[in-house]
């Protein structure tokens, strides 16, 4: 039972680094630094709490504007809301909420970016667990 809710929570997090649904709080913001485009997005994931582990890098390509520079893995059928997004210069932050049976799921991330580069973090927290996933991403080309 608990191995099924570390595996759906990691997956949680590995979709949750943004949201499969366009929200309110996307905005075009065309002062951030970011060259609009196809990016190549790699993370890692560590959890802490009752049962501490590690993944290896996992690593997916996006297509990522101004208007939505929320790095994510989209994913259907995911009861997950955007709740706050705020552009402050070049980074970018969000708050994802998650409805699972196992309650809730909050993510804070993170994200920087730099012309054709970012760096990031999300915080993934559930009951008495939290996860931390470091990102980066290079832009890699014009999205088709």
């Amino acid at each position: 039972m608990v191995r099924l809710f570390l595996v759906t929570l990691m997956c949680l997090s590995f979709l949750f680094m943004g949201c499969s649904k366009k929200e309110e709080g996307s905005k075009k913001v065309s002062g951030l630094n970011m060259k609009e485009g196809k990016w190549e997005i790699t993370f890692t994931m560590q959890a802490t709490g009752k049962m501490p582990f590690q993944m290896p890098p996992q690593t997916f390509t996006q297509c990522i504007t101004k208007e939505n520079a929320v790095p994510q893995k989209v994913e259907p059928n995911q009861d997950c809301k955007i709740t706050k997004q705020e552009v402050k210069g070049d980074t970018v932050s969000w708050t994802v909420e998650c409805k699972t049976p196992e309650g809730p799921v909050i993510t804070d991330g993170t994200v920087t970016y730099k012309g054709t580069t970012f760096d990031g973090m999300i915080k993934v927290k559930q009951k008495d667990m939290e996860i931390t996933q470091t990102m980066n991403g290079k832009w890699i080309g014009e999205c088709k």
